[in-house]
């Protein structure tokens, strides 16, 4: 394990600790060891891209000055903020899509004895975020930004979330409900502003800087968040659970994923009739007809020249854009998570 990671974890038994003694709760032997098996269970097994990258973008947001030991810490803090903020999505999100495994293990909510406690417990997590930046924001000046920051972009990603909901419910119906505009909204809301935006911004009210000056930075970040929604679609389908440490549910799950909109653009309509058929059962049979139609739209090559020409343009953004910051962010998402297309 590297140093940085090294640190950042023992930042998270620091905050672990103080909530396992949250004067604010009389806790039993029980209650506390549940919490302590639930937090190590769900909030540190990811890869931290989220919450490194407000400690790596904090840095380079101080241009070359140096950085002490404190302001690492309260970096590091707020970027465990964001992978409770996380763990909590997950925890809910895998549950209402009835998903089997997380990070290569089982989901939370499919352990024995936990089921439908997951609940609680995610709720239990998002709470913990409000704890830990009273702990260690109060006293500062950005502390009501930081609050507004966290509460924007948690309703922006429930928004998206129940977008996804229910555009899932109108696709049920009619598929032809899914449209590009349509994917690129929930991706924006259900994931781009928790996974790309926030990082950056927890960094930029740190420094001092006032988020509403960094318009194109904003716009830069969703986009890189659409680039890395669309690769997670496709390895959904296409991508190796082995590697992925997920098994692949948009099909059955009739999700209004990258690939179905593509296939419905390019399928014929004999094509598009077996789509309808199929797409969103649970069916294995079903479901392998999906994919084989997807082989047979050539979806894999659409989706590498989408890729190419999506990264690219990315490529050109950060680099006219000023601001470290948004180099420092690609840079760790694309190091962690790579490119699916050969180069």
């Amino acid at each position: 394990m590297s140093e940085p990671n090294s640190k950042f974890l023992e930042v998270y038994s620091i905050l672990k600790s103080e909530l396992l003694q949250d004067p604010a709760f009389e806790f039993t032997d029980d209650s506390r060891q549940w919490i302590e098996r639930m937090l190590d269970y769900n909030v540190p097994r990811g890869k931290l891209d989220r919450g490194l990258s407000v400690v790596y973008c904090y840095k380079s947001l101080k241009e070359g000055k140096e950085v002490n030991s404190d302001e690492i810490f309260l970096a590091s803090v707020l970027g465990w903020c964001i992978e409770w903020l996380q763990a909590f999505a997950i925890i809910i999100d895998d549950i209402m899509d009835k998903s089997h495994t997380r990070r290569g293990q089982p989901c939370w909510f499919r352990l024995p004895k936990v089921g439908m406690i997951a609940v609680n417990d995610g709720i239990i997590l998002r709470n913990h975020v409000g704890r830990i930046l009273k702990n260690h924001f109060r006293e500062k000046p950005y502390y009501v930004d930081l609050l507004d920051l966290f509460n924007e972009v948690e309703f922006q990603s429930i928004c998206g979330e129940m977008l996804d909901l229910i555009s899932t419910h109108e696709g049920e119906k009619d598929l032809y409900k899914y449209s590009l505009p349509l994917y690129f909204r929930i991706s924006e809301y259900k994931g781009a502003y928790y996974s790309i935006y926030l990082p950056v911004a927890c960094a930029l009210l740190m420094a001092g800087e006032n988020l509403d000056n960094h318009a194109e930075m904003k716009r830069i970040l969703i986009e890189i968040g659409a680039y890395f929604q669309v690769q997670d679609d496709y390895l959904d389908c296409f991508g190796d659970p082995e590697l992925t440490g997920k098994v692949g549910t948009d099909i059955e799950d009739c999700k209004c994923s990258w690939l179905a909109v593509k296939a419905l653009e390019l399928a014929n309509e004999e094509q598009k009739k077996l789509l309808h058929e199929n797409y969103g059962k649970q069916d294995p049979a079903c479901v392998e007809k999906v994919k084989e139609l997807y082989k047979a739209l050539d979806l894999e090559a659409v989706y590498e020249e989408y890729e190419r020409e999506s990264y690219e343009n990315l490529i050109n953004s950060i680099e006219n854009h000023p601001s470290k910051a948004v180099k420092v962010v690609w840079g760790k998402y694309i190091a962690s998570r790579g490119r699916v297309v050969k180069t």
